[in-house]
């Protein structure tokens, strides 16, 4: 039995962060049903962040909804609203990422859902909170990397702010939010009463930056100083970051630079005795680093490092982390198929219980796919 079979969940939501989090707790054992609006269905159907589209949703949509059922029901209509309200009767879990008030003028705001359902977790994702003066900003991931200050931690000091290259905010909302609604289960197996539960995209990048902004906090306002030369973390000091070699490039993180420099035979490093200097001469010092390394192929490096445990790593693309005899032993590809459609590969749920690995073949769904089998089973 999986941790949360029994459990029924209603997403409601769209785009990624909140239906991410529903994937997560459908990996987990929970049923998920999507309602979708008929016809259009979520708005990520066609929301690609490629030109790959299959049985005609994006490949973004099959990913992050794979194994729920979908409900169509258009929501300003009585009749379907009715019958909505009749599924949050009988739902432990409701998730929904509209803006700040829709769900209120829609008549399923939380005071309503909980006058339904004493019981249910009602979970909301925004993009800044529901009040201040950035409730009505769009909530959208790169908006909310700019506004976190997250940008100014990329790429070297001489290049302008950069944002990660995948949706990080969202991602981490989706976690927090999973986090949130499983807290609240617990809660609720004890008192027997549901909750609200609220996640922004703003706190969740603001949270995922506490260990620089406690320190930023603390450090009399300094701003963070990245480094000019192979940037890793801006409040580290050398060898901290990614370098080039002769034939690819090396991760190295935090140790010694003189035990550095013996490791790998740069007598210029070995100079560098007071650990203060690896932060204030930084930029120095990797400029000598830098250029030493490009000397010899990346598995000369690792070979001598590795031996004497200093942290480091190869840089692997994804071709040649998929051949990697560590990736595959992780088994972390699986094939997802929509009924009488398409198999997708994408990737498992990564939480192990009791030694198992969650994976479900169950794609995503069409717009409306389960409707009839719903409204037979609930009797709406």
């Amino acid at each position: 039995m999986k941790p949360l079979e029994g459990l029924l969940v209603l997403d409601f939501s769209q785009f990624l962060a909140g239906p991410w989090a529903a994937t997560r707790l459908a990996d987990l054992g929970a049923r998920v049903i999507k309602i979708e609006r008929p016809g259009s269905g979520d708005i990520c159907r066609q929301l690609y962040i490629s030109d790959l589209a299959l049985d005609g949703d994006s490949t973004l949509f099959h990913s992050i909804n794979r194994n729920k059922q979908s409900y169509a029901a258009n929501l300003k209509d009585p009749a379907d609203l009715q019958k909505v309200k009749a599924l949050i009767a009988r739902a432990d879990v409701l998730i929904q990422n509209f803006r700040p008030g829709v769900m209120e003028r829609i008549g399923l705001g939380y005071e309503v859902c909980r006058e339904l359902n004493p019981k249910i977790v009602y979970s909301v994702v925004s993009g800044y909170g529901n009040e201040g003066p950035w409730v009505g900003k769009p909530g959208q991931d790169l908006l909310a990397q700019a506004l976190s200050g997250l940008v100014w931690l990329n790429g070297n000091a001489d290049q302008p702010p950069m944002p990660f290259g995948l949706a990080v905010a969202d991602l981490t909302a989706s976690a927090h939010l999973v986090q949130g609604i499983l807290a609240t289960l617990v809660r609720r197996g004890i008192s027997g009463t549901g909750g609200l539960v609220e996640v922004s995209l703003l706190e969740s990048v603001l949270d995922l930056q506490f260990e620089v902004t406690s320190t930023y906090l603390n450090d009399g306002g300094r701003e963070p100083r990245r480094s000019a030369v192979n940037n890793g973390h801006a409040y580290l000091g050398a060898p901290y970051g990614i370098y080039q070699t002769q034939d690819g490039y090396l991760a190295l993180a935090m140790g010694s630079i003189v035990t550095l420099g013996k490791l790998i035979g740069c007598a210029a490093l070995e100079a560098y005795e007071d650990p203060e200097t690896w932060f204030s001469q930084r930029d120095e010092i990797k400029r000598v680093l830098a250029a030493h390394l490009k000397g010899k192929p990346t598995c000369s490096w690792l070979a001598v490092l590795e031996a004497a445990d200093f942290w480091c790593a190869d840089v692997l693309s994804w071709p040649r982390l998929w051949e990697t005899e560590a990736f595959q032993s992780l088994d972390f590809v699986q094939d997802v198929t929509r009924e009488g459609g398409p198999t997708l590969k994408t990737t498992r749920c990564p939480i192990t219980i009791d030694g198992e690995r969650f994976k479900c073949p169950l794609g995503a769904p069409r717009v409306g796919q389960h409707t009839d089998r719903i409204e037979n089973e609930f009797c709406l």
